[in-house]
This record gives C-alpha cells, sequence and structure tokens, in this order.
C-alpha cells in the first residue's frame, strides 16, 4: 500500500511540476521572461544527460546509431494530413504528411534535475496539444525549426542553422495504449512512435537520425464517413535530433 501511494504522490509531483513549466512558458507576462529579451540561457544539465523512451512496452525503436551524439530536443505542435475520397466514404483517410512547429525543449531543462526534467518532457505533448499553436509561438519556448512532408512526400526537418534532415523510417511503433488520444484526450489516438534516419540523395546536411516519441493525437479517423476531403487532426509529440 505505501509503494503505491508514493507512486501516486510521484505521479502528481510530476503532474504539478509540467503545469508550472506551461504556466511559466506560456502565460506569464513578458517581463517574467528574461530571455524575451535576448538569447535563451544556457542550460546547465548537459544533453548527454536525457534519452528518448523507445519502448512502448512490447516493442522498441532501434537505438541511436553508433557514434551520434543528441544535438537538440523539441516540441512538436501541428497538424497530422489526410484525404478523403467522397466516393468511397467507408475507406480510410490517406495519410498525406503532417505539419508542426518545433520549439526547442533545452530552456526547460535547468529547471529540474535530468531525472525530473525527462518525467516533465514525457508529459508534456499531452497537455501542448491542448493549447493552439498560436499560444505557443508568442510563449517564450524558442521555435527550433520546422516539421513538413516535401513535394515529393518526403518527411523533412529543417532546424535552420543546425541541419536539414530529409528521413525515412527505420523504425515503427504504435504509440502506448495509455497515450493522449487528442485535445482533452478527445480523438481518434495517438500516431505511432518513429525512428528516421536520412533518406540518401535527398540533401540531408548536418543531421544523421530523429526520433519521434511521446505522441499525443493525430491519428486519423477509421473511415471517411461524415469527414471533408482534407482532414487535419491536431498533434504534439516530442522530437529528439542526432548528428
Amino acid at each position: 500500500m505505501a509503494s503505491s501511494s508514493s507512486s501516486s504522490l510521484s505521479r502528481l509531483h510530476a503532474l504539478l511540476l509540467a503545469l508550472l513549466v506551461l504556466c511559466t512558458t506560456c502565460f506569464q507576462p513578458s517581463d517574467a521572461r528574461p530571455w524575451r529579451r535576448g538569447p535563451p540561457p544556457p542550460p546547465s544539465n548537459s544533453l548527454s544527460e536525457y534519452s528518448p523512451a523507445l519502448s512502448n512496452g512490447s516493442a522498441t525503436l532501434p537505438s541511436p546509431v553508433s557514434g551520434l551524439k543528441l544535438k537538440a530536443i523539441a516540441l512538436g505542435r501541428g497538424t497530422q494530413n489526410y484525404t478523403c475520397n467522397p466516393s468511397t466514404p467507408s475507406a480510410a483517410p490517406v495519410a498525406i504528411g503532417a505539419l508542426a512547429t518545433l520549439f526547442d525543449a533545452t530552456p526547460l531543462l535547468p529547471l529540474l534535475p535530468p531525472a525530473a526534467g525527462q518525467e516533465v518532457l514525457n508529459l508534456l505533448p499531452a497537455y501542448l496539444v491542448c493549447f493552439p499553436l498560436s499560444s505557443l509561438t508568442s510563449s517564450s519556448l524558442p521555435e527550433l525549426g520546422v516539421h513538413y512532408f516535401d513535394a515529393s512526400g518526403v518527411p523533412t526537418f529543417d532546424l535552420g542553422s543546425l541541419g536539414l534532415l530529409k528521413g525515412e523510417k527505420v523504425g515503427d511503433i504504435a504509440a502506448p495504449e495509455n497515450s493522449s488520444k487528442g485535445p482533452e484526450d478527445q480523438g481518434n489516438g495517438a500516431v505511432d512512435w518513429l525512428a528516421l534516419t536520412p533518406k540518401p540523395g535527398d540533401g540531408t546536411v548536418g543531421l544523421g537520425e530523429v526520433y519521434r516519441v511521446e505522441t499525443a493525437g493525430g491519428e486519423q479517423p477509421e473511415t471517411c464517413v461524415g469527414q471533408p476531403a482534407m482532414i487535419e487532426v491536431q498533434y504534439a509529440a516530442q522530437y529528439w535530433f542526432y548528428a
């Protein structure tokens, strides 16, 4: 009984910390956010102390490629996009890509020791998916880059001076069953966790691998019944970049 109580208190503590981080980054007035007036303060925690969750409990993504080092942790917020053919409403929507803004998570790292910081990072996508993108772009979380699919349908991650990755999947597992289904935990489910490495010949520069984990929302409806021709499903996720 004591162990169960301790575990519940630990989860509650992590939840409160996550809410504190969100309130600090999204809703405080600008004079309480000093890095609004300059570059973000350097984190006191090394990125080497952090690592992505790679297992959903029954399957595991491949480990990072040997020799690569973690270069950035991002929180992605945007939409997974699908199309429907009105003539076949019973068919499943077809995935056509995604569009998301990538926010730099490193300013959050100095707020907590690595173990607690990792726990809060893992909780954040489920909260970020509840916030409109506009509220996040006006927050103190710096924008790191953008994720989109190019004209050839290749998933692309543009991190500006940090690099550009045009990826292909090398790992794909279902999100854990307890993942957030979407805003307010209402939706069709969380999109898969992925590992991607550069697609040969497609122009990747400066980056060697990216993981999408801790997803919230983004899954398409089961069928196109009652759906528009273009569907945008809100989602959030962690992205871990290696080089």
